[in-house]
């Protein structure tokens, strides 16, 4: 997926397949951390129904108890599908040692666990903003536990 606020990082960096900047050495992995972690549409979604994102696995659980709602509007259900996959990266980041966030060519990101598999966290936000399954909080786990 093309995030567009992405577009300007990656043309600063020239971000190339695991994070390294094709001219300019190594890119700040705090930076695209926190870039990454904005998530402002599934924020105010959650805010709006009282759910606190504090980047812990409970808020995920509380993510996965809120309506659907936007299920009724595809751009709505698209942004916020990316958002809840950036929120999810977020959490694992935080939370799992040695996961850090990193890049594809195509600049979407994604997150590498110390094991050196690689979540698409992107889709797994898609996916639960459409249909709900799986739950955040189970994708949570599940990598967790690698």
């Amino acid at each position: 997926m093309n995030i567009p606020f992405l577009d300007g990082w990656r043309r600063r960096h020239a971000v190339a397949a695991h994070g390294v900047g094709a001219g300019t050495g190594e890119w700040d992995p705090q930076g695209l951390a926190e870039l990454l972690s904005e998530c402002e549409l599934l924020r105010a979604q959650a805010q709006s129904a009282g759910v606190v994102l504090d980047d812990s696995p409970s808020s995920l659980e509380a993510l996965d108890q809120l309506q659907p709602r936007w299920r009724e509007d595809e751009e709505l259900q698209s942004w916020l599908g990316n958002d809840a996959g950036l929120y999810l990266g977020t959490v694992v980041v935080h939370r799992v040692a040695g996961a850090a966030w990193r890049m594809w060519p195509d600049g979407q990101p994604f997150v590498r666990l110390v094991n050196g598999r690689e979540i698409d966290v992107v889709e797994a936000g898609h996916q639960w903003a459409e249909d709900g399954a799986p739950q955040l909080s189970q994708r949570y786990a599940e990598i967790a536990e690698s």
